[in-house]
């Protein structure tokens, strides 16, 4: 691929990536166009149609979530920092548009497999949080995981905001005596 188009195909999904994130899945592939500075026929002989713009951006997005799971569990803090640091991450993605796609059936392989793959990463670090203590021992990691879900795959999820600050504060361990 030439410099110049690998250049505006970079600059149509990181656009695209904002705006799907700022505005959720309803974001015309125009208005990604616009926001690149691109036309749209220079955004379709990228991606031939929607679907496969945000494929691309799905697979994208969960792998660099594994990759981010992965190395915050390797550091040497309290697993509870750790699933904060994985919220904050998730609430840059755009996985209330991933979520809004992901119809099982037609869903390509190499997602399946990476969604897989980062539900399994997810319920090991809910079962670090709640095995040192952090996280209530009535929920299972299987359910924090549905919850952290519900949270992080909405349009305008923030790791401040309301509904992820009342998920955290529903799933940390209550002191004892309380």
């Amino acid at each position: 691929m030439r410099a110049d188009a690998k250049r505006n195909r970079e600059r149509i999904v990181s656009c695209a990536l904002g705006l799907f994130v700022e505005r959720g899945p309803g974001v015309s592939m125009e208005e990604i166009a616009r926001a690149a500075d691109l036309g749209v026929g220079t955004l379709y002989r990228h991606f031939p149609d929607r679907r496969a713009l945000v494929e691309e951006i799905a697979t994208s997005s969960l792998r660099c979530l594994g990759v981010e799971i992965r190395k915050l569990r390797e550091q040497e803090v309290p697993r509870w920092e750790v699933l904060t640091r994985v919220v904050a991450f998730c609430a840059g993605q755009p996985f209330a548009l991933i979520k809004a796609v992901a119809d099982g059936d037609s869903m390509p392989q190499e997602r399946l497999a990476l969604q897989n793959e980062v539900d399994g990463l997810l319920r090991e670090l809910m079962q670090d949080v709640q095995g040192e203590g952090s996280m209530r021992d009535d929920i299972s990691p299987v359910e924090a995981v549905e919850i952290l879900s519900t949270a992080v795959c909405r349009p305008g999820a923030r790791e401040d905001d309301a509904v992820t600050r009342v998920m955290l504060d529903g799933l940390r361990a209550k002191a004892s005596g309380r």
